[in-house]
């Protein structure tokens, strides 16, 4: 099969979606691969790492022209004209990304193959779970960096000074994202709050990070209570290929003391605050209500080289199957047809059907 792997043009987005160990993997198994020329400059690998992996380099063109493209991001406006009948394997959110992406990949009859809906035989997200870490960790250090006085925060550090633990996070969430999240801001010195609703996950917060960690049951009532102090709340909410849920409202955010922060992760997912809207690296923050938000929807881009490694070790055998077995290989288990999210012009990702209320395009993956 030729496998294309585009430079991403998202703002300030480094990442790309093989390294090339992963090119060397998929040209041993014989599968004709194209890196657009300057794609992994931004990770750190050349174009002369790719050639030597056994990949060829060209342009534009040629990456697209191929049967199987694989990206780290959603296409954006100017890549809609490229889109064919292809798979195209990437992160694509369209649940929380704008409807256009959702009508072109509809109209061009690609097979839209989203990293986020994929599952393994236990249930998990095994292509989501990588980048979720490094936002999480990441949600804690910026937070706190928009925290500082001359950022225009509250002035407060998330540290421990001489034993005592300064600043409280609350953390919105359970999973990949609240975990290491929770676990990065522990580990700076701070107090930390998680809202979840798996008491068996917060058993392992309290173990795995600290007994000292407030974990409370996910309730309106119970995020009201402890957001009125909160210097630093972080948004960790997932729906499985849904549009996430404003668990925040407009109010609660309202109670939030001047030069707080919040860091919603779920905007990929269209946020889970209701005052939550998306940003760009170039443009990361804004104020509401006197609170600073940061709501980058590509926050892993900050740290490519990390992110692209990451990544390639959890997509590779994935690629792998698309390259040698085309759908079928998703047909093979549930947890991969879910996956699919368009194909045939067709939705097959029920929630994005939803959400769209193109009900009448919806068709289960098969």
């Amino acid at each position: 099969m030729k496998i294309g792997i585009p430079k991403e043009v998202k703002d300030k987005e480094n990442r790309i979606a093989l390294t090339p160990q992963g090119a060397a993997a998929l040209t041993a198994a014989g599968h004709e691969v194209w890196v657009q020329e300057g794609a992994g400059l931004g990770s750190g690998f050349a174009d002369a790492d790719y050639q030597a992996a056994g990949a060829r380099t060209g342009g534009l063109d040629r990456v697209w022209d191929a049967d199987l493209v694989v990206k780290v991001k959603e296409p954006l406006e100017q890549e809609y004209p490229l889109l064919r009948s292809q798979l195209l394997f990437t992160y694509f959110h369209l649940a929380g990304a704008p409807r256009p992406l959702t009508e072109a990949l509809l109209e061009r009859g690609t097979t839209a193959v989203a990293y986020e809906t994929l599952e393994d035989e236990a249930g998990r997200l095994p292509l989501l779970a990588p980048m979720s870490a490094v936002a999480g960790n990441m949600a804690a250090t910026v937070g706190a960096y928009y925290l500082a006085k001359s950022q225009g925060g509250r002035g407060v550090q998330l540290g421990e000074v001489l034993g005592e633990r300064h600043g409280k996070v609350l953390v919105i969430g359970d999973g990949v994202v609240g975990y290491h999240a929770a676990k990065s801001a522990y580990g700076m010195g701070a107090e930390v709050a998680v809202a979840g609703l798996i008491p068996e996950r917060g058993e392992q917060l309290k173990r795995e990070i600290s007994p000292n960690l407030d974990v409370f049951r996910s309730t309106p009532g119970a995020i009201a209570e402890r957001i009125v102090d909160a210097d630093l709340l972080i948004g960790a909410v997932l729906r499985h290929g849904a549009k996430a849920e404003y668990v925040v409202t407009d109010a609660m955010v309202r109670s939030m003391q001047p030069g707080s922060v919040i860091v919603d992760v779920s905007i990929d997912q269209g946020g889970c605050i209701e005052t939550s809207r998306p940003t760009s690296h170039s443009d990361p923050v804004y104020l509401s209500h006197g609170v600073t938000h940061y709501c980058v929807t590509n926050m892993p881009g900050a740290y490519p080289r990390t992110s692209t490694l990451a990544l390639t070790a959890a997509t590779l055998p994935y690629v792998l199957l698309l390259a040698e077995q085309g759908l079928d290989g998703l047909r093979s288990k549930p947890g991969l047809a879910k996956a699919g999210n368009v194909h045939d012009g067709h939705l097959t990702c029920k929630p994005v059907a939803d959400v769209f209320g193109l009900e009448q395009r919806y068709r289960p993956f098969s």
